[in-house]
């Protein structure tokens, strides 16, 4: 069983940075794939980011390719979002996430068993 928090979300200006972070504990947390997703008031969950276990490989939605960034460190298992230039259509709850294995691609939701509480990022025009 992984338990997931996210912090670091606010109201901030279009145009600002923003870093999110999720800290885990109760499991091991190295061998999971983790991500980050997102949901608008109004409109579905959407995948965001991903990074693979034991770090390296990251993939992006093409939304916020070249303005976030995924990352993690492993030795104090937290993965962070670092999200910059920020939109006011970046507005949303995100929730980061947790999965042994992806079928094919990052972006399933289904394939992640554990999920944070969510942090609200809020971007004003």
């Amino acid at each position: 069983q992984v338990h997931l928090v996210e912090s670091g979300g606010g109201l901030v200006q279009a145009g600002a940075s923003l870093r999110l972070s999720c800290a885990a504990s109760g499991g091991s947390f190295s061998s999971y794939h983790m991500a980050w997703f997102r949901q608008a008031p109004g409109k579905e969950r959407e995948y965001v980011a991903a990074i693979v276990a034991y770090g390296g490989t990251t993939y992006y939605t093409d939304s916020v390719k070249g303005r976030y960034t995924i990352s993690r460190d492993n030795a104090k298992n937290t993965v962070y979002l670092q999200m910059n230039s920020l939109k006011p259509e970046d507005t949303a709850v995100y929730y980061c996430a947790a999965a042994q294995t992806w079928v094919g691609v990052p972006s399933r939701s289904n394939d992640y068993a554990y999920w944070g509480q969510g942090t609200q990022v809020t971007v004003s025009s």
